[in-house]
């Protein structure tokens, strides 16, 4: 566990367990690290150094007034592999945090990166339009805002019904997914909160994905609730030129946290970085 100050002195804390080819995760949107506990301990199990970082705004790193772009996080992950010195990395991404690996391959290539992982991502772009009309329209963003605004320790306690799908008959998510949601979700600051919603809902990330020339695994759930797979990974796997798509039935956003999904996870995160 330690802290790394980026080219502007924002602290970003970070866990870093085993030893081993590097796998560096990066967390959905309001979590932080902890999240990616249970893989985290797989990964290192297997033989692996697993790395992951709370992003500006999240967890215990630095609340600084601005950098809440995608621009930025790219340039603190890079920041963060930098100063740990690492290569041949395996980078592995959730929700808003694929925005942040796509942008960092973007900026700063794959000269480190041998391959990487999208798990229920954003990219290419999540923002309903003309041009991308299984996105999600612009008003679920602003009640995301208005919520997080007005009363947000609640308005976290019910988003976290959509994230793991737990509204639907026959539902793995526990309790515990829910409250381990909010008990993150909380420690995100509000500033940040409301300025990655206007990050995610509106970066187009389709150059970015273009710039892939590594072995891409794309991991969705068809009941994804929060960034729907026909507006995102379903279009990510044209673009990415070498890239896996592998669908969960009934996989919610937040898949990886659920009983039974998260196993599955897993195994193939595992297996796919033995091959």
């Amino acid at each position: 566990m330690g802290h790394i100050k980026t080219r502007d002195g924002t602290e970003i804390y970070y866990k870093d367990w085993g030893r081993g080819q590097p796998v560096v995760f990066s967390h959905g949107w309001p979590l932080n690290a902890d999240a990616w506990d249970d893989q985290l301990k797989a990964v290192a199990d297997a033989g692996y150094r697993a790395i992951a970082h709370d992003r500006r705004g999240h967890g215990r790193s630095s609340q600084p007034w601005d950098g809440y772009d995608f621009d930025t996080f790219a340039d603190d992950l890079n920041d963060l592999i930098d100063a740990l010195g690492v290569w041949d990395v395996v980078l592995v991404a959730h929700s808003m945090g694929g925005g942040e690996l796509a942008r960092y391959i973007g900026r700063h290539g794959t000269s480190r990166v041998s391959k990487a992982v999208l798990l229920s991502a954003i990219p290419p772009l999540l923002l309903q339009s003309d041009g991308n009309p299984e996105g999600v329209p612009a008003g679920a963003f602003e009640e995301f805002k208005k919520g997080i605004l007005n009363e947000r320790s609640q308005f976290w306690k019910d988003a976290s019904e959509p994230f793991f799908s737990a509204d639907r008959p026959g539902t793995k998510a526990t309790q515990g997914n829910r409250d381990a949601f909010w008990f993150m979700a909380m420690q995100e600051c509000v500033k940040a909160g409301v300025d990655c919603v206007t990050a995610f809902a509106e970066t187009d990330f389709t150059e970015d994905l273009r710039r892939f020339d590594v072995p891409t695994l794309i991991v969705h759930g068809d009941d994804d609730q929060i960034v729907p797979i026909d507006a995102t990974a379903r279009k990510a796997v044209e673009i990415i030129p070498d890239a896996t798509l592998k669908v969960y039935e009934g996989g919610s956003h937040g898949l990886a946290m659920v009983p039974g999904d998260k196993e599955r996870f897993n195994k193939d995160l595992l297996d796919f970085l033995r091959t």
